[in-house]
């Protein structure tokens, strides 16, 4: 793949003659070893997060399934115990709404 894009930062005088002296010690330019570097790096990166991920999955395995109401069919229940549960709550605010003064009985005096 033909290399497009130019990168550059400033490093410490000695990382600079490490990686000079690290690219003749292997017979490369100083390009392709940090390309190698990076690679490494990456892919290093990579293998970390799936081990993590890995890590976290068979975490979450363990619970999974191991909630329960008790009630084999509840999930197919979810329907009609939500629109009881909301039934409900529009009985009880109705019944704990301040009567307003129009709905009020008037007395004669």
């Amino acid at each position: 793949m033909p290399k497009t894009v130019i990168y550059s930062w400033r490093l410490d005088p000695d990382l600079r003659q490490g990686l000079n002296e690290a690219a003749r010690a292997e017979r490369t330019s100083v390009a392709r070893l940090l390309d190698r570097i990076v690679r490494e790096w990456l892919a290093e990166q990579e293998a970390e997060d799936e081990a993590k991920q890995r890590r976290i999955r068979a975490e979450a395995e363990k619970w999974i399934g191991s909630i329960t109401s008790g009630d084999r069919y509840g999930s197919e229940r979810v329907k009609e115990r939500v629109r009881a549960k909301l039934l409900a709550k529009h009985r009880r605010l109705q019944r704990e709404a301040p009567v307003s003064a129009a709905a009020e009985p008037v007395t004669a005096l």
